[in-house]
């Protein structure tokens, strides 16, 4: 691990009342008192102080705040600066900081550093970077546990549990069966399968941690002019998506993120479906309404009259134009009027009820990423083979499950490639 000395804004960019800089490396106490003036300073104290320049000029009147190693974020010793959020207040401190040895950090670099430290691992790292793009409360609560450790404590168990199985497989080849406990073979078996029917559910959850992650996709879908860049407008509450009685007027999806009971939505109005669709340029739009349908979490099925018809179990059945329909009779559809707004607060409840049965305990379960996903598939194929193995052969058994340890050492970063930890650490901005 490089051994500079770094810093970075760690507070936003832009004109503010006061910016947050922080700094950390070896040895940094020295530095504080030069930069304050003062005789002495405690750990995890704050002090006001007139901050100088190697010139010893004041660049501005600051609150200082020094962390000792190990007990500071990135387990060196870190400086945080509390200064005013002018532009010129910053490059000014950052010029000093550079006088003083110091260099700009890159993105990631303080949580890596941390991660070297054993203040954090891969886990808690996917954490924080989820928890600093949170923008619903749904998010924040499921990037929060992870940031916690919620998550490694699970990867933590699973792997103690398999590295226990692969001794007991690897012991069996090397002592006699009186000196093992009673029907041990069986056991692991059984362990094993226990531990690869937890790894898949956890994996049958992915979808829902996306969804709660990345935002629930809603995709409005029907037949040209059936009202749905009118909904969509009522939805998002601007006039985001082109109203017109021309058919085929919206040829590319249209979205918006919005926020719905605490979840992040992506809603997208798509193209009207038809089959006699002869523009090149609509029939493309119609394409990646296809693809929008696929992709979504759930399909809104935009009709402007009674009609009874089946839906899918992520899809919802909305009937516009209720103004102009006498009786709103069919089971299970929401009828909404995009004209006088009648209906919308009840559609938006609906879907928020959908979502709540979807997603409600989603924030509890492990924040499944690309990466993790694919080492925990690994972790339960491999525990899968292990029960399916040679029942006189455990030496195979036990390279079975030692593998699916390695992979969950890997989400934690306890076994990681260089390539791994790059693409984990670069989620991350300045300052973290």
């Amino acid at each position: 691990m490089n051994a500079d000395t770094i810093f970075a804004l760690s507070s936003g960019h832009g004109k503010s009342g006061v910016a947050v800089i922080r700094v950390s490396g070896d040895n940094l106490r020295d530095a504080f008192l030069s930069m304050t003036g003062r005789a002495s300073i405690g750990a995890r104290h704050a002090y006001l102080a007139n901050l100088r320049d190697v010139h010893g000029d004041v660049i501005d009147q600051v609150l200082m705040l020094y962390f000792s190693a190990p007990n500071s974020f990135t387990g060196e010793d870190v400086i945080e600066i509390h200064c005013h959020g002018a532009a010129a207040v910053i490059e000014k401190i950052f010029d000093d900081l550079r006088a003083r040895g110091s260099r700009m950090a890159v993105p990631g670099e303080f949580s890596r550093r941390a991660f070297y430290n054993d203040k954090m691992d891969l886990t808690d790292v996917d954490g924080l970077a989820a928890l600093l793009d949170a923008k619903t409360d749904a998010q924040r609560k499921s990037a929060l546990r992870s940031m916690m450790g919620g998550d490694a404590k699970i990867y933590d168990a699973w792997r103690a549990r398999m590295i226990e199985i692969s001794a007991y497989a690897a012991a069996m080849t090397d002592y006699a069966d009186d000196e093992l406990p009673a029907n041990i073979g069986e056991k692991i078996r059984v362990a094993a399968s226990a531990l690869c029917d937890e790894i898949n559910t956890a994996l049958s959850r992915y979808a829902a941690v996306r969804a709660v992650r990345g935002g629930f996709n809603i995709t409005l879908a029907g037949r040209p002019n059936v009202g749905k860049s009118s909904i969509f407008n009522r939805i998002v509450g601007a006039n985001r998506a082109i109203v017109s009685d021309t058919p085929g007027t919206t040829r590319d999806v249209v979205g918006a993120t919005i926020d719905i009971d605490g979840f992040m939505v992506n809603i997208s109005d798509t193209a009207g479906l038809r089959d006699d669709a002869s523009d090149a340029i609509e029939k493309i739009g119609i394409e990646k309404t296809h693809d929008e349908i696929e992709n979504a979490d759930l399909v809104l099925r935009v009709y402007d009259e009674n009609v009874d018809v089946c839906v899918g179990t992520n899809e919802m059945l909305v009937i516009n134009k209720s103004d102009l329909i006498s009786e709103n009779n069919i089971p299970g559809a929401v009828y909404v009027s995009a004209k006088t707004g009648a209906g919308i607060d009840d559609l938006l409840c609906a879907i928020a009820d959908r979502m709540h049965e979807m997603l409600d305990g989603a924030d509890g379960a492990l924040a499944i990423n690309v990466r993790t996903r694919g080492l925990l598939e690994m972790a339960a194929d491999e525990l899968k083979s292990a029960v399916l193995s040679p029942r006189d052969d455990y030496d195979i058994f036990a390279e079975h499950t030692r593998r699916a340890s390695d992979a969950i050492g890997k989400i934690l970063g306890t076994i990681t490639a260089a390539e791994v930890m790059d693409a984990t650490f670069s989620q991350l901005c300045l300052g973290k």
